[in-house]
């Protein structure tokens, strides 16, 4: 089938882990590019952490927050924020078992603990700056995402709030956070409605356990070499390694560049 359009994960995906993009990755989405087919960007990472990203591969629609915001060539055309009474839920929990938090807006992001050494490591290892502070950010403006910083042992404390909230574990000291059903594939599909495409005419790369729905929702789904193990049963085809040319395999593959 003719895809149309391409959504990519950034890290693992895009970005290898020293947050380099391989030439071999740029050289692709501009043949890509040059046979009309739209990269867009799919990721769990927020607006303003992925704007050397789409400079560098000239790429001006994206979907973030995990499907919270979408940007269709420059304009925002969907947004889906945590309920005020979720983050709260979630700031009284945390707050009794002393694990900080990292409120995500649509311009900014602010922990509510100074210098605490799982926010450094976790928001570090993104290679951005670090979270401002300000502990009461979300209730006065519109929350998209929260970090989580626990340790995969105490994750079983936040089960009361899974009816509300969607806990995905992207770092071994952090969660990303966001409401309950929520997930790339949401995002997608209000930017496809808005284009006018099929979930059947749009094709996705990703790594991981984040896109399970994304790979699954689209025509096409690409897992990385480098994928997490749980994400393989949902691809419908798995790559070589982000830094193995992963990206133009995929392609080529399906026939969208040339080989």
């Amino acid at each position: 089938m003719g895809y149309k359009i391409v959504f990519f994960d950034i890290d693992g995906t895009l970005l290898n882990e020293d947050k380099q993009i391989p030439h071999s990755t740029v050289a692709a989405i501009k043949q890509l590019k040059s046979r009309g087919i739209e990269p867009v960007i799919a990721t769990g990472r927020a607006p303003y952490f992925i704007k050397p990203l789409t400079e560098q591969l000239g790429i001006d629609s994206y979907v973030c927050f995990n499907g919270g915001y979408a940007v269709y060539q420059g304009e925002p055309l969907h947004r889906r924020v945590i309920s005020k009474s979720s983050v709260e839920a979630l700031v009284t929990l945390a707050a009794k078992h002393k694990h900080a938090l990292v409120f995500e807006g649509e311009h900014a992001f602010f922990a509510d603990a100074e210098e605490h050494p799982f926010v450094t490591s976790s928001v570090s290892s993104l290679k951005v700056d670090m979270p401002g502070y300000d502990p009461h950010f979300w209730k006065t403006n519109d929350v998209y995402q929260i970090f989580l910083h626990c340790e995969s042992k105490d994750e079983h404390l936040y089960e009361e709030l899974h009816s509300e909230l969607k806990l995905i574990r992207w770092h071994e000291h952090a969660m990303d956070v966001l409401p309950a059903g929520g997930s790339k594939a949401q995002g997608i599909a209000a930017l496809l409605k808005l284009v006018g495409l099929t979930p059947g005419e749009a094709a996705a790369f990703g790594d991981g356990l984040n896109d399970k729905e994304m790979l699954s929702f689209v025509g096409f789904g690409v897992a990385m070499g480098n994928s997490h193990p749980d994400l393989l049963p949902y691809a419908d085809y798995i790559t070589k390694h982000v830094d193995e040319e992963g990206i133009r395999i995929g392609l080529v593959k399906m026939g969208l560049i040339a080989g």
